[in-house]
């Protein structure tokens, strides 16, 4: 028995701060101390270029072409879907730029203590799943250096596995790109810097080059029917599959809106944060996805189709020319694997490695989580998720039905009823005396607003997923704008829920005479107090550190 305790505290992880140490927090996951705030606008900036300019951006725009839209319709969609995204990210940023609080404690005052476990399992489900789908597209990109090294590589390794869209060569490729990603996942967040300047600087040429070549080697044949003033199909309405592009183009990065206080929390100040996404979340996500639109245009005639897949693209241009194409392909699978890792290391082994964090504070911290993340990744098939591109829209527009009411409730609870005071130290205290402890821990608003916000899209989610069920025009319509019709629903049914039941130590403290800056700046200086040892030390970058404005 002793030896069984003495085993589980070796498994606890470290602590170091005024506070006792129990299951409500740790290093990780309490707000961020000034020495690991150091992200500044261009870390923003770079982030935003990594989580937009890749394969799966790349592939939204030629997959609304390939859905009924025209190239000009599809690039509405594009854009209209990007800044409404952009709006989300910069709003449910505030906590982590001001507070310095992550994605998991800030749904405590919206949740709980105990009830903010909902979103949190449901992000940690979603980190597994994108941390999959993101390493079989960066598997790809493996598999697209080893062809141009050793050509037709399926013939070199014989395929043992019968199973639609995976062989042997491509699993092997995916387990070699899970592999390789590992030593990355050891980066503490606030030390990324140097990482993001690089996977930038790999995947702006690329793209650049990418378009150069395609329009410079159209040939006289000009544009395919890619670029064309007729729809793929008349099916649905024209008016209405628009919409249901804009919402696949935020459902897309909904899971990066949901859990953005993760990284706006390490901000040296809430400026960076907001003006760095400002400046790079739209305007990125427009331009790679009319790139591929662009891309998948030029090239169309040439190899005989629309190849909206990039790395099957690569593979056709390695396979129609010579050896220089082959050298060509390697170093843009290189770089396109690059690519894949600023999007997936950040953007979901992080943030999984947080959530789990959050969820057992006294075993794991952010490196331990980020491991268990990439570790139950492997349970995804996330080849039938990318098997065509209906399919990767569906997979899109499903996560906008219950992540947008989700977003919606953290931000009518910072912006509404909290009014942008948090009484930070309660966050941590598990027991009747913090006032988000609401009823037995639960903040029984936050599930009944969810469900109400969830339900009106159910029936044609249902019908999407499930060729078999039908539902009637008006059900399938409400799918087609379920993030905004979830995200508005559940908002507005918090607030009156708050306003006719309202949670009284949550109204008091609200209510008090101390403004939401000046609540801010004292959580910032009590909090800036419990530093960490391992990280006392301030980066030059940050030894001046922007105080908050006295009216936010």
């Amino acid at each position: 028995m002793a030896r069984m305790k003495a085993l589980i505290k070796k498994l606890e992880v470290p602590y170091e701060g005024e506070t006792t140490p129990d299951r409500w927090i740790n290093n990780d996951i309490k707000p961020i101390e000034k020495g690991r705030r150091t992200w500044t606008f261009w870390t923003f900036h770079n982030l935003w270029v990594l989580t937009n300019t890749n394969i799966s951006t790349y592939m939204t725009g030629s997959s609304l072409i390939a859905l009924g839209l025209t190239w000009w319709q599809a690039i509405i969609a594009i854009i209209v879907g990007a800044c409404l995204s952009t709006l989300f990210i910069v709003l449910n940023s505030m906590p982590g730029a001001y507070y310095h609080l992550g994605f998991p404690i800030a749904n405590r005052y919206v949740w709980g203590l105990y009830g903010s476990s909902f979103v949190i399992y449901n992000r940690i489900l979603l980190s597994l799943v994108w941390y999959s789908v993101q390493a079989w597209i960066g598997g790809q990109c493996v598999y697209v250096c080893l062809e141009a090294i050793w050509p037709n590589l399926e013939e070199r390794i014989p395929n043992h596995i019968h199973t639609t869209g995976l062989t042997s060569a491509t699993f092997l490729c995916y387990m070699l790109f899970c592999l390789i990603s590992l030593p990355l996942i050891w980066i503490r967040p606030h030390k990324l810097k140097a990482f993001l300047y690089a996977g930038v600087a790999c995947i702006l040429v690329f793209e650049v080059v990418l378009l150069i070549w395609a329009l410079a080697t159209m040939g006289p044949e000009g544009f395919g029917d890619t670029i064309s003033s007729k729809p793929a199909t008349q099916e649905k309405s024209i008016g209405w599959t628009i919409l249901y592009g804009i919402i696949s183009s935020i459902g897309g990065i909904a899971a990066g809106i949901l859990n953005q206080s993760d990284y706006a929390r390490f901000a040296r100040r809430p400026r960076d944060a907001v003006y760095g996404q400002l400046a790079s979340a739209a305007t990125y996500s427009i331009i790679s996805s009319v790139i591929g639109i662009l891309v998948t245009a030029a090239t169309q005639k040439r190899y005989g189709e629309a190849l909206w897949s990039l790395p099957d693209l690569l593979i056709a241009m390695m396979h129609a020319g010579r050896g220089r194409s082959r050298a060509a392909g390697f170093f843009a699978g290189a770089a396109l694997v690059v690519s894949q890792w600023g999007i997936n290391i950040p953007g979901n082994a992080l943030s999984g490695g947080f959530d789990l964090a959050a969820t057992f504070p006294t075993f794991i911290n952010i490196r331990r989580g980020a491991y268990i993340t990439a570790l139950l990744s492997m349970v995804v098939n996330p080849w039938q998720l990318l098997a065509s591109a209906n399919t990767f829209l569906a997979v899109l527009s499903s996560y906008g039905v219950f992540l947008g009411p989700m977003i919606g409730l953290m931000i009518s609870s910072y912006y509404i009823v909290n009014r942008r005071k948090i009484k930070v130290d309660d966050l941590f205290r598990g027991d009747k005396s913090s006032v988000y402890w609401y009823t037995w821990g639960i903040n029984w608003r936050a599930p009944v607003a969810w469900a109400l916000g969830v339900f009106p899209s159910l029936p044609g989610f249902l019908s999407n997923v499930n060729s078999s069920i039908s539902v009637s025009i008006g059900w399938t319509r409400l799918y087609y704008i379920s993030f905004l019709v979830g995200f508005a629903i559940s908002a507005v049914v918090f607030i009156a829920l708050h306003h006719f039941f309202p949670a009284h130590g949550v109204k008091e403290f609200v209510a008090g005479p101390e403004t939401a800056a000046q609540t801010m700046l004292d959580a910032q200086s009590r909090w800036d107090g419990e530093t960490v040892a391992s990280e006392s030390v301030l980066p030059k970058d940050v030894q001046d550190v922007e105080t908050l404005p006295k009216d936010i």
